[in-house]
Parts: C-alpha cells; sequence; structure tokens
C-alpha cells in the first residue's frame, strides 16, 4: 500500500475534502459512536468495475486515524463484481463512519474512469493504436485520475505543461504559423522534452515536420482525413488522433493507421461506479 507522502498532492486534496465535508466535527458520529469504540469497514462493489484508488481512500482514513489498518482485497486494475470487497479498514469507529463519504466519493470516481478506460481499451485489442488520456482532469485530482487511466489499461499522455510541449492552433496564431511555432519550441525545447504539433490540414502537416515536430496530433479529422494524412505522412513521426472519439468511432479510427487516439472523455465523461461501506464490527 502506497501511503504517498506528507503534504503531498494526494494529501493536500484529501485533506480539503475533509476539511469541506467534516469541518470543526462529525456531528452525528461524535453523538452516536464512543470516542474510543474500536471497529471495521468493508468498502465493495455494487457492480461489475476495475478497481482504482485503493490507496486514496486509505489515505483518507489514515487522515483520520493514523493507527488505521488495511486489508487490499481487490489491487489496481483488478475486475470486482457485486459484493465483492475492496478494501478492509479497522481501527476508530468514528474515523471510519467519518471517512465513510470522501473516502467513497474518491474511490468511485476513480473506478469509474478505469472502469470507462477498459471499454476504450477493449476497442482498440487487436490493433497497434494505444489509448491515450488528456489533460481534461478534475483540478487537483490529475495524479490519481491518470493512475485509475492506467487501471484501466490506457496509457498517460503529458502529465502537466511542464513535461512536455504540444503546439496547438492558439500557439501557431500567436506564432504566426505552425511551422514557426514548432521551430520556437524546438529551440528552446530540451532534448528529452517531444516536440508534438496540432494540425489539420496536409498543408500544416509538411510545415510542421519540416519544422521539426517529432508527432503530430490530428485534431477533429473525419476517418478519410485520418487515412489520408497517414498516408501523408508514410511513418515520419508518430500520429495522434484526437476528437470525437467514440467507442463505436475507435476501431474505424484504428483502421486508418493512426498510432495513438486521445480521449478526453476518459476523464473528463466517466461516470461514477456504485460502491457502498459496511460496518463489520464495533
Amino acid at each position: 500500500m502506497d501511503y504517498g507522502r506528507s503534504g503531498d498532492a494526494i494529501d493536500r486534496l484529501i485533506r480539503l475534502a475533509l476539511d469541506e465535508d467534516v469541518g470543526p466535527g462529525d456531528r452525528t458520529a461524535e453523538a452516536v459512536v464512543p470516542a474510543d469504540a474500536r471497529g471495521s469497514g468493508l468498502i465493495f462493489a455494487k457492480e461489475s468495475l476495475i478497481v482504482s484508488g485503493v490507496s486514496a481512500a486509505a489515505r483518507v482514513f489514515r487522515a483520520l486515524d493514523p493507527a488505521a489498518m488495511f486489508e487490499v482485497l481487490r489491487d489496481e486494475g483488478e475486475i470486482a463484481g457485486p459484493g465483492d470487497g475492496v478494501l478492509r479498514v479497522k481501527g476508530s469507529l468514528r474515523a471510519i463512519l467519518t471517512g465513510e463519504r470522501t473516502a467513497l466519493n474518491l474511490v468511485m470516481r476513480l473506478c469509474g474512469i478505469a472502469t470507462l478506460t477498459k471499454k476504450y481499451v477493449q476497442a482498440l485489442h487487436g490493433t497497434k493504436t494505444q489509448l491515450l488520456d488528456t489533460r481534461k482532469t478534475t483540478p487537483g485530482m490529475r495524479q490519481l485520475e491518470k493512475a485509475a487511466v492506467r487501471a484501466g489499461g490506457g496509457t498517460n499522455h503529458r502529465g502537466a505543461l511542464f513535461d512536455g510541449i504540444l503546439v496547438k492552433d492558439n500557439h501557431a496564431a500567436a506564432a504566426g504559423g505552425i511551422g514557426e511555432a514548432v521551430r520556437r519550441a524546438r529551440a528552446r525545447a530540451s532534448p528529452l522534452l517531444l516536440v508534438e504539433a496540432e494540425v489539420s490540414t496536409p498543408g500544416q502537416i509538411e510545415e510542421a515536420i519540416e519544422a521539426g515536430a517529432q508527432m503530430l496530433l490530428l485534431d477533429n479529422l473525419v476517418d478519410a482525413e485520418l487515412k489520408r494524412a497517414v498516408d501523408q505522412v508514410r511513418g515520419r513521426v508518430p500520429l495522434e488522433a484526437s476528437g470525437g472519439m467514440t467507442l463505436e468511432r475507435l476501431p474505424r479510427v484504428a483502421a486508418t493507421g493512426v498510432d495513438y487516439v486521445s480521449v478526453g472523455a476518459l476523464t473528463h465523461s466517466a461516470p461514477s461506479v456504485d460502491l457502498s461501506l459496511l460496518v463489520e464490527g464495533a
């Protein structure tokens, strides 16, 4: 179990969430549950899902009860069916009840992302095309949500603005064209940073490659346009397709020969799945 470190991004997120939900105290738990009561709680699935966020849930309870102990029943990326246990927590009963909602909110969201990602991965099965996520994540939850994508079998695109260069249409407009924007990016970029450029026309494709783009993002092209772009590039740089990537469309996009598809919906539109917590003993 990875409990992270005090003050890291997940710790800050959990403390913010608990401050929002608990504030100065859990009036119900404090009134009903003796301060010294000990017990256990079981987080279990109420539908079929791919597991993610177990350590985040555990960190919620640890924030309230540093002595809490855990039994991981399903690891990241594993399947859980209705009734299957995912995580058992043992410790202060007040802490378990106080942290229940925050822990469930996190794990329901993250399992939802992992479950949706798995469906997209399955739609690409048997093709060379790999599934990427995007930066369209919930503010403050990017680390957890990108981990959930990995749990579902997807691959992370750049994690933030500082660890990759993606020259988009607005950058090109500000620089006076895609070629000039790419040249500026290549001139300033560390050799360890990939320079990718967003293009949508045959002319932009050639301009970006000639300027030194190391990967191209084909944005909002229909399937026939994607195939023509693949034929034009002829393997000179990897190609990523993005925009309108539905489950139903993915096999057709993969058939065009692109190397990657990026799907914002993995994180911005994944529905939460249903899990619950059952107090097992007091």
